[in-house]
């Protein structure tokens, strides 16, 4: 905190990181250096804010909330995009099983001598696979197999579909609710960094130097042609093309 602030002039340092980074104990390491944090918290955790009633359900909506309890804040959020694409995701998997239902029947229909339930397990099987299988069991009536959704299990298992719960020490003097939101969806284009950097075009993996300064002398270009990159692709964004796209084009004019 000290180097932070001697450094570059911080009066406040937070580290913003998702559910997996920052758990209780490294919020208690941070709280003890004197930083503050963002993150979010899992399923289970809002399930027991609610159960609580420290949050309801109704506080879910499209425009961020925010509840606070002893020096905490829970910024609040349903994304109705991402509760449609987890809707359609249940749907196309429910879909996937029907059709190997329908196969499986097939099959035993066209062979007596194949067993039902070499048939059943290959269900189960992939039903276990999709992680569905709180909400949708199967059966088998004679040598015909068939579905069942068990409705209130599976709208148990959408009630929260978009929602989420991000959490911060800071005060609202430094942060609004709405900025606490933004900076932790602001991680999303941090690994979207790390991933252009080490995997896609720049590719910083593998590292073929061996010494110290090299390695940070390899790095430091990548990162100088991420930033590079980064500028281009605002520069470009009118222009509906891709940096990677933009170059290839250029070098094959």
């Amino acid at each position: 905190m000290q180097k932070a602030s001697e450094r570059f002039g911080c009066e406040r340092v937070t580290f913003v990181g998702d559910r997996g980074m920052i758990k209780s104990g490294q919020v208690e390491d941070l709280s003890q250096a004197g930083f503050h944090y963002i993150t979010a918290i899992t399923k289970p955790q809002i399930d027991t804010l609610i159960e609580a009633r420290l949050i309801q359900m109704e506080l879910f909506a499209a425009e961020v909330c925010e509840v606070e309890r002893e020096g905490v804040r829970y910024v609040l959020r349903r994304n109705p995009l991402r509760a449609e694409q987890l809707a359609a995701s249940r749907a196309d998997k429910q879909a996937a099983i029907e059709r190997l239902r329908q196969d499986r029947n097939r099959y035993l229909d066209e062979h007596p001598r194949a067993k039902v339930a070499t048939a059943e397990k290959a269900l189960r099987v992939k039903i276990a696979q999709l992680k569905i299988h709180a909400w949708l069991q199967m059966e088998a009536e004679g040598r015909t197999l068939k579905l069942t959704v068990n409705q209130p299990a599976l709208e148990e298992t959408a009630r929260l579909d978009g929602c989420y719960v991000i959490k911060t020490d800071l005060p609202e003097s430094a942060a609004s609710k709405q900025v606490v939101h933004d900076r932790y969806k602001d991680l999303t284009q941090v690994e979207q960094a790390f991933r252009t950097c080490k995997t896609a075009h720049l590719e910083m993996r593998p590292i073929h130097v061996r010494t110290a300064e090299h390695t940070r002398g390899h790095v430091l270009v990548v990162m100088l042609a991420y930033l590079i990159r980064r500028e281009l692709s605002r520069a470009w964004a009118a222009l509906d093309a891709t940096v990677e796209r933009m170059f290839t084009s250029e070098l094959l004019s």
